[in-house]
C-alpha cells in the first residue's frame, strides 16, 4: 500500500512541475484550488471540432433565438425525433415551469430498418421511445455526435438480453445503420445547444423517439397498416403516443417510469380531451384573373414548355405524385381542369369540372399553379387569352 500511494504522489508532482511550471510549485497548492475550473461550455471550446463550430455559428444561432424572441443560451433543451417523417425537433425553454418552445426543426437525411423498436444487435433499427443524451463525442467519425442512453431501463427488459445493441447517435454525415444522422451544419448546431444546457446544468436532456407525427394522416395510415396484425406493435405504439400527445397539449413532459413489464408508465399525464367537431373549412384562396377577352378561335394554341408531349408526360407525373392525397379507400381518381392560359402566357383561373372532393381539388389546384409559364395562344399575330379543359389520371 505505502509503495501505491508514494507513486500517486510522485504523478501529482510531475503533473504540477510539467503542467504548471516552477512558480506554481513554489507556490503550492493554494494557488492552484484558486484556479476556477473550466464550464462545460468554455472546455468544448477549446476542442477542435467544437470549437470551431461555436465560433462560426454561435453568434447565427443567438440571432435566430432573438428572431423567435427566445431567451439565449437556453438552459433546458428537448429533443423529439420522428423516424418515418424523417424529422428531429428542438424544444427550448429556461425555466423549469416555463413551456417548452420550438426552436428548429432538422430534417433526418438517411433511415435504416423500419418502423417499431430496436430490439437487439444489428437489426439496424433506430430506437423507439424515451432516453436521453449521456455522451458529448466530440471527436466523431460522423463530425460531431450526441449519444442517447440505449438501451435505456425499458429496453433492458425487452431487448435481446445479451446483445441488446448500442452506440446509438445523433450525429452528422447523412449515413446511418440505426442512428439518427442530420447533415454536418445541423449536427454543429444541435451540438451547440445542447452543450450550452449541460453546461447550464441540465445533466439530462431528452431525446424522444416517435415511429410518426401522430397527428399527420399519411403517417398514422401508414403505421395503422403496419400494426393491423401486430398487436403487440399496436400497443407499444399507442403507449408512445400518449406522451406524444400530451406534450402537443401542454409543451411540457411527463415523468416518464418503466415498470419491471418494460412498459413506459406516466405520472401526471394529461389526457387528450374529446375531440370538438370540425369547423367548416374555408376554401382555399387561389390564383384568379380578370380576364374579360377569352379567344374562341386562335391561329395558333397555346404551348407547354416543350410541347404537347411534355405537357402529358407533367400531368402524369404529378398524377402519380398525388395518389398518397387521395381520400381513404380512394387508390385512384380521373379528374377534368379548366384554366386559362393569359396574354402573358400565366395559367390562371383554375377550376375543377370534374373533381374527388373539396380538400383534394383545393390541393391539385394549388399544384396546378405552380405550372410552369406558357407561350399564349396568337390569333392575328397578337397573343390572345386562350381557355383549356384537359383530363387526366391521378394513379
Amino acid at each position: 500500500m505505502k509503495r501505491i500511494v508514494i507513486l500517486l504522489f510522485v504523478v501529482v508532482e510531475s503533473y504540477f512541475a510539467f503542467g504548471q511550471g516552477a512558480s506554481a510549485i513554489s507556490q503550492g497548492a493554494s494557488a492552484v484550488s484558486r484556479t476556477a475550473p473550466l464550464s462545460f461550455i468554455d472546455f468544448q471550446r477549446t476542442l477542435p471540432r467544437p470549437g470551431d463550430a461555436l465560433k462560426r455559428k454561435e453568434d447565427t444561432l443567438q440571432k435566430q433565438f432573438a428572431a423567435k424572441k427566445l431567451e439565449w443560451p437556453a438552459k433546458y433543451v428537448y429533443v423529439r425525433s420522428f423516424k418515418y417523417d424523417s424529422e428531429l425537433e428542438i424544444w427550448v425553454k429556461n425555466d423549469r415551469k416555463d413551456p417548452y418552445q420550438l426552436f428548429k426543426t432538422y430534417k433526418v437525411c438517411a433511415l435504416a430498418g423500419s418502423l417499431g423498436p430496436k430490439r437487439m444487435e444489428g437489426d439496424y433499427q433506430v430506437p423507439e421511445g424515451f432516453y436521453y443524451i449521456n455522451e458529448f463525442n466530440p471527436k466523431s467519425t460522423y463530425n460531431l455526435s450526441l449519444k442517447v442512453n440505449y438501451p435505456n431501463p425499458s429496453d433492458k427488459v425487452l431487448s435481446d438480453l445479451y446483445r441488446p445493441g448500442g452506440d446509438i447517435y445523433i450525429h452528422g454525415s447523412c449515413v446511418t445503420v440505426g442512428c439518427i444522422p442530420v447533415n454536418d451544419q445541423q449536427i454543429e448546431e444541435i451540438y451547440i445547444l445542447a452543450a450550452h444546457a449541460k453546461s447550464n446544468g441540465q445533466d439530462f436532456i431528452p431525446v424522444h423517439i416517435f415511429p410518426i407525427r401522430y397527428n399527420k394522416k399519411r403517417s398514422a395510415d401508414y403505421l395503422a397498416t403496419l400494426t393491423k396484425t401486430d398487436s403487440q406493435l399496436k400497443q407499444f405504439t399507442e403507449n408512445l403516443k400518449n406522451v406524444y400527445e400530451h406534450f402537443e397539449l401542454t409543451h411540457q413532459l411527463p415523468i416518464i417510469m418503466t415498470n419491471i413489464h418494460g412498459d413506459y408508465v406516466y405520472d401526471g399525464l394529461v389526457v387528450k380531451p374529446a375531440p370538438v367537431p370540425t369547423p367548416k373549412r374555408e376554401p382555399v384562396p387561389h390564383r384568379v384573373r380578370d380576364v374579360s377577352n377569352i379567344a374562341e378561335a386562335v391561329h395558333k394554341w397555346p404551348e407547354f414548355p416543350g410541347g404537347g408531349n411534355y405537357f402529358l408526360k407533367y400531368l402524369e407525373e404529378m398524377g402519380n405524385a398525388l395518389v398518397k392525397s387521395l381520400p381513404d379507400g380512394k387508390k385512384k381518381a380521373y379528374v377534368v381542369v379548366e384554366f386559362i392560359v393569359d396574354t402573358d402566357g400565366t395559367p390562371t383561373n383554375f377550376k375543377m369540372v370534374k373533381g374527388v372532393n373539396e380538400e383534394f381539388d383545393d390541393e391539385l389546384i394549388t399544384v396546378l399553379e405552380r405550372m410552369p409559364q406558357w407561350k399564349p395562344a396568337v390569333l392575328n399575330d397578337k397573343p390572345v387569352a386562350k381557355r383549356i379543359r384537359q383530363g387526366f389520371a391521378i394513379e
